[in-house]
């Protein structure tokens, strides 16, 4: 098991290219929250990140014979997750209906409830308001930046990665992703200061 765990992306495509199909499984736990979490930000969507990451996998396992090593298996991992993410988007044109039955219907029954986690109900308010404000300031910048923030922060990938990704010097990245951050700051100034 040990082995396993020391193999870097580049090995283990090797050694899954080679016959041990078995290995996928160790890059599917590597990058799986890394890729959902990537996809939810596109997609604002939870249950079709999750969805959609698993068709990305078959994707990524279908194509592994066309993936060159001379880059970083995570870049191709997502770049082949945000085409998906906006082909999904595309595609996406039907209305939502919401979930929640109507008031008038079935107004006997009582909806269910769940403990509290422990946080009190002002600091989940906090959270709440934060996260909501952080999701609208990322919309708000311009898209390049928009994309930067969401490989670095949300995917987690290294500048470096992101530089190979976009095509771009890695001073660009660098520079732009600091620009974007300030840009969040401006935007999200009254919930940054202390609570």
């Amino acid at each position: 098991m040990a082995e396993r765990e020391q193999l870097d992306d580049r090995a283990l495509v090797g050694r899954i290219l080679g016959g041990d199909r078995d290995r996928f499984t160790d890059l599917v736990r590597r990058y799986e929250k890394r890729l959902v979490n990537y996809v939810y930000r596109i997609t604002h969507r939870y249950e079709e990140a999750h969805d959609l990451a698993q068709e990305v996998f078959v994707k990524v396992y279908v194509a592994l014979d066309r993936y060159d090593p001379k880059y970083q298996f995570s870049t191709w991992l997502f770049r082949i997750a945000q085409n998906s993410a906006i082909d999904a988007l595309r595609k996406k044109s039907v209305t939502e209906v919401p979930l929640a039955r109507p008031a008038s219907e079935d107004s006997n029954q009582k909806e269910r409830e769940f403990a509290d986690g422990g946080v009190s109900p002002y600091r989940a308010m906090k959270n709440k308001q934060l996260s909501a404000a952080i999701d609208r300031a990322v919309q708000n910048l311009p898209p390049d930046y928009r994309e930067l923030i969401q490989l670095r922060h949300f995917a987690e990938l290294s500048y470096e990665e992101i530089a190979t990704m976009k095509k771009l010097p890695l001073g660009t990245v660098k520079n732009k992703l600091f620009r974007a951050r300030n840009l969040l700051k401006e935007a999200l100034g009254g919930f940054l200061e202390p609570l």
